[in-house]
C-alpha cells in the first residue's frame, strides 16, 4: 500500500474538518444558513464546507468558531483527531 499523497490528505483534512463542523453546528441547534450569515458566508459554502467538497480557510475557521462559540484552535484539535483517527 503506498503512502498517501498531498491530495489524499487535503482530502482527508477537509472531510473531518466537514464532520466535526456539522456535529458543533447540530449540538448548538444552528441551521447551515443561520451559521453561514453570522460567520460571512452563506449557506451553500457551509454545506460545501461539511460535505468536504471545498477546504475552510484560517480565516473561515476563525469565523465559525466565533459564531459557534468555540476557540478555533479546539476545532483543529478535533479535526486533527478525526485524521489520526481514520489513519489507524
Amino acid at each position: 500500500m503506498s503512502p498517501a499523497g498531498p491530495a489524499d490528505q487535503r482530502s482527508k483534512v477537509d472531510s473531518a474538518f466537514g464532520t466535526v463542523l456539522r456535529t458543533l453546528r447540530a449540538e448548538r441547534g444552528l441551521s447551515q444558513e443561520a451559521l453561514g450569515n453570522a460567520s460571512g458566508n452563506g449557506r451553500t459554502y457551509v454545506g460545501q464546507l461539511e460535505r468536504g467538497e471545498r477546504g475552510a480557510t484560517l480565516k473561515t475557521i476563525f469565523a465559525l468558531s466565533a459564531v459557534l462559540e468555540v476557540d478555533a484552535a479546539e476545532i483543529v484539535r478535533l479535526v486533527g483527531e478525526r485524521v489520526i483517527g481514520e489513519k489507524r
